[in-house]
């Protein structure tokens, strides 16, 4: 990972989540360019969602865990290429 890549890192143990409900479409895609106070992905932890922001303006470089998948605290789940 280099200097200009930023890792979104879960913040707690939990289920991540690409869209708000599963009828809306996914926060954000590969390839997708965001701003630093975009959400691009959600974190449920006994039934508290968590929005988890970009925090740096750049592209989506990968997402690194599928929807609804089980998260543990501080796994990265997506890196943003900064610029």
């Amino acid at each position: 990972m280099g200097e200009t890549t930023h890792r979104i890192t879960s913040p707690v143990m939990g289920t991540f989540y690409r869209a708000a409900s599963p009828d809306d479409p996914p926060f954000v895609e590969e390839g997708q360019k965001v701003d630093a106070s975009e959400v691009v992905c959600l974190i449920e932890s006994m039934k508290v969602f968590t929005e988890l922001r970009a925090g740096h303006a750049g592209t989506v470089k990968r997402i690194l865990v599928e929807n609804e998948e089980a998260v543990m605290k501080n796994q990265d789940l997506i890196e943003i290429e900064i610029g």
